[in-house]
């Protein structure tokens, strides 16, 4: 039996050390108790992408992942500096336990103004994943289209779109050119039928789960910080979906992500 992998958090973030008692050290205690064996850190720039592996070194289940969020795309002094900042990191991807590029992507819900530097930055990324034959961890919020569009064009970048909000067709097209998929608590809100459908519409052996910690909580939690621990509800919600266990759910997707991280 697998304990639980949450595939995508971000325990970097200073909500943490604002809302949680003992921070982000004293959370990550609690949940690693708790049925919790791996977590992948995400990093959003190149700033907090060293933090990320800062963080992966102190526990033994512990990865890290260094990206340029879209978001945060304004952070970064240049593009060149940008990725010549990544390209160090990844040059030590085995030292710093680093087993994904990421997060990278589009996202038009916060900002448009911007969308040929994201395009740009997002470009770049994969890019270096091809180079570095890493796989990439992909953000893609409102921009189904151009985000589809840039991974075609990257026919040998492999890796998860994360926090899935696509369709369930564009997930199973996503799926036969070798992607995964990965879902957030946001699966178990009663306004996400779409999300629902999309998890149904997923191959087991290409299903991830995450919790996007400290957002996206479940019910019954939503609004509040959310924790690696409460994956239980999201895996709750696809084994209700699938008419499975939820040990198997938890099983399957803990080997999904072993695989596709190499880990």
């Amino acid at each position: 039996m697998s304990g639980i992998f949450d595939t995508h958090a971000h325990y970097c973030d200073k909500r943490f050390e604002n809302e949680f008692e003992g921070g982000a050290s004293a959370l990550l205690s609690a949940v690693f108790a708790n049925g919790v064996d791996k977590i992948i850190n995400v990093g959003t720039n190149t700033a907090n992408s060293v933090e990320a592996i800062e963080m992966a070194a102190k526990y033994e289940g512990m990865y890290a992942a260094a990206g340029i969020h879209p978001s945060d795309v304004d952070e970064e002094i240049s593009l060149d500096d940008a990725i010549s900042k990544l390209r160090a990191l990844l040059d030590k991807r085995e030292d710093y336990k680093i087993v994904a590029l990421g997060e990278i992507g589009l996202d038009y819900h916060w900002r448009q103004d911007n969308k040929e530097k994201q395009a740009e930055f997002f470009e770049a990324q994969l890019l270096l994943a091809e180079e570095y034959d890493i796989p990439v961890i992909i953000h893609d919020r409102e921009a189904h289209g151009d985000t589809f569009d840039a991974v075609l064009r990257h026919p040998k970048v492999r890796g998860v779109f994360h926090c899935y909000s696509g369709s369930p067709e564009m997930a199973k097209d996503l799926v036969r050119r070798g992607w995964y998929i990965s879902f957030t608590g946001v699966i178990t809100y009663k306004n996400a039928p779409v999300v629902k459908a999309s998890a149904q519409a997923v191959p087991l052996d290409r299903i991830l789960v995450e919790t996007d910690a400290p957002y996206l909580a479940p019910i019954p939690y939503r609004s509040k910080i959310n924790r690696s621990d409460y994956i239980e509800y999201t895996i709750r919600t696809i084994a209700e979906l699938h008419g499975l266990s939820e040990e198997e759910i938890r099983d399957r997707t803990h080997a999904n992500a072993c695989k596709l991280f190499s880990i």
